[in-house]
């Protein structure tokens, strides 16, 4: 019998009433050395459940392939974790998850399909989807309260209701789980508008919702939805994420807390979201396109009780007093910060340009136009796009389909121009030096659109190139995954300027290792990594100002940092502080 149930007004855990107090931590935005430490935060808050997504993408990503639970992934091992501090656990397979994750946590390789009906009972979907799972629900049935372990709940799709309306497709997901052993509550969950609870509820399973303010009216639009059973709010927004090039977003902590207390005192469950945000470490951030493309920076910090760091914010000491007035809070101390770095230099004494070694990094595909992302497998990261232009002077290149979603074009490696999705950019004025000049085009995927119809949007060179309106042909095309960096070509150099992308290492020692954040002045744009742990994307556009560095990722001893950088550097070091710098608030 499933541990938890529902009775006419809320949830019984083995017969006995019990609310919900839960809070958002995705385990696969957390170093796994971290995990344990983050889990006992949680409990210490006051919470008595977490709650996470499954990351489609991230588990398979090879069509039909076999599903990676190990490292940041070992999602059997976050749950035997989070059992063991004593927590329940909410558990979001998807398949789509959004969470400002690239392609809203859908495979890339199941998005590049242009016909495919995404989130409906397109067996192409549905299939792929049953496979993974018959894959997954393997290792995680064990910890299913039904075997004795912590997952008392799972969730069927996620905020279906802003998508779609196909409830035949919610059903079948519905008996997927079933069939392959999952006993336990199963719920939707969705924005607390009436058409949303309509369209994404289904018969048999808890309607849920999600927001983060205007509380008795929300909750009275879910009691309107079903006049019977548990309220909860599985997504109470607390804080906002950040897009490059806009402020970073901040909630009041006494202003989010009066709002939980409301929550609580009506009677309602919770989730917190995020109690942790956490990084987007690598490739993995999302993007949403409403009117403009705008892709999500490196942080998921969220304003949340817990920083990215792991250290106890203003909503922390706030959330635990709200939640003592309603269930009980371990009578221990607020955990102090975690210890972090003394401020440190790095400075780089090697360096690789990208341009000329291209060929190092990867095999590259010949066509006679140029390719997209997709066509050549490459689920993130850059292609580098190469052919000849057979006149000189000067002209106006112009990307005919548009590109996903920046490329920066290089005229026999002097850079030429950039040219953004986000604004709408496809032609780029250009003085062609000689006949025969070589063009390259780097472009860079900046992350999968996680909302909304444009999920699964192609990335790379989207159609034919011409420069003065005739078409270019016979392209190299190297995909850049980045995975691996052991094949770049490193040399000894004492380049104090940069203007063409290029890889540049630098060393740095560490006594005791601690938690610590990456500043770089004087550097424009690329990506990071530290011991070959991807740190994720860097930007001067901001807001984000500094990458989170998780103490796992640093040994005792020498220290090794790569960056990638695609635009230009006007210096040779890096620094590593004490403190993060997210950038301008929001106003």
């Amino acid at each position: 019998m499933p541990a938890l149930t529902t009775s006419s007004d809320g949830f019984l855990l083995d017969g006995e009433p019990f609310r919900i107090v839960s809070g958002a931590m995705h385990y696969f935005r957390v170093h796994p050395a971290q995990w344990t430490d983050r889990l006992r935060k949680a409990r210490l808050m006051g919470l008595n459940t977490i709650e996470t997504y499954v990351p489609w993408n991230l588990h398979q990503p090879d069509p039909g392939g076999p599903v990676a639970l190990e490292g940041l992934l070992d999602l059997p091992r976050y749950l035997r974790l989070a059992h063991a501090e004593g927590l329940r656990v909410l558990l979001r397979p998807g398949p789509y998850i959004c969470a400002e994750w690239d392609g809203g946590g859908l495979p890339s390789w199941l998005t590049a399909d242009p016909d495919i009906r995404l989130r409906t009972c397109d067996p192409r979907f549905t299939d792929a989807f049953d496979h993974y799972l018959d894959l997954l629900l393997p290792a995680l049935l064990p910890h299913m309260a039904a075997s004795g372990g912590p997952v008392i709940a799972v969730q069927v799709e996620n905020e279906y209701g802003a998508y779609g309306n196909d409830t035949a497709y919610l059903k079948h997901l519905e008996l997927a789980l079933r069939s392959r052993g999952v006993e336990e509550l199963l719920f939707t969950c969705d924005q607390t508008d009436p058409a949303h609870l309509a369209a994404g509820a289904l018969p048999g399973t808890l309607a849920t919702g999600t927001f983060g303010s205007r509380v008795a009216a929300s909750l009275a639009r879910l009691r309107e939805h079903r006049p019977k059973g548990p309220l909860m709010c599985a997504e109470f927004w607390i804080g906002w994420f950040d897009h490059w090039g806009e402020p970073h977003h901040v909630r009041d902590a006494d202003d989010a807390a009066a709002d939980l207390d409301a929550l609580l005192t009506a009677g309602a469950s919770v989730n917190i979201y995020m109690f942790h945000g956490g990084t987007n470490f690598a490739f993995t951030n999302g993007a949403n396109h409403d009117h403009a493309y705008s892709p999500v920076v490196t942080s998921y910090d969220y304003d949340a009780p817990l920083t990215e760091s792991g250290d106890p914010g203003p909503k922390y000491r706030a959330f635990r007093e709200v939640i003592a007035r309603h269930a009980p809070v371990p009578d221990k101390p607020v955990p102090a910060p975690s210890p972090k770095l003394p401020r440190t230099e790095v400075e780089f004494g090697r360096r690789a340009p990208l341009l000329p070694y291209a060929h190092a990094l990867s095999e590259s595909v010949r066509t006679e136009l140029p390719v997209t992302m997709d066509e050549l497998g490459l689920r993130a990261g850059y292609v580098l796009y190469r052919t000849y232009v057979p006149e000189a002077g000067d002209g106006l290149l112009r990307l005919r389909g548009g590109v996903g979603d920046r490329a920066q074009v290089f005229l026999d490696g002097a850079p030429a121009g950039v040219l953004e999705r986000e604004r709408h950019e496809e032609a780029l004025p250009v003085r062609v030096p000689r006949v025969g000049a070589t063009l390259d085009v780097l472009v860079e995927n900046m992350g999968g659109v996680n909302y909304g119809p444009r999920i699964g949007a192609p990335k790379g060179l989207l159609g034919p190139v011409d420069l003065n309106g005739a078409v270019l042909y016979g392209w190299d095309c190297h995909p850049l995954p980045l995975d691996d960096l052991a094949a770049v070509p490193f040399t000894p150099s004492t380049v104090t300027t940069d203007s063409v992308p290029a890889f540049h290492h630098g060393t740095f020692d560490v006594i005791v290792p601690a938690d610590t954040f990456l500043a770089l002045p004087g550097w424009t744009k690329g990506q990071a990594w530290i011991n070959g742990f991807p740190l994720g994307r860097y930007w001067n556009r901001g807001p984000q100002r500094t990458l989170y560095v998780p103490s796992p990722v640093l040994r005792p001893g020498s220290n090794d940092l790569v960056l990638l950088e695609l635009q230009a550097t006007t210096g040779t070091r890096a620094l590593l502080t004490d403190t993060p710098d997210l950038g301008p608030v929001a106003p």
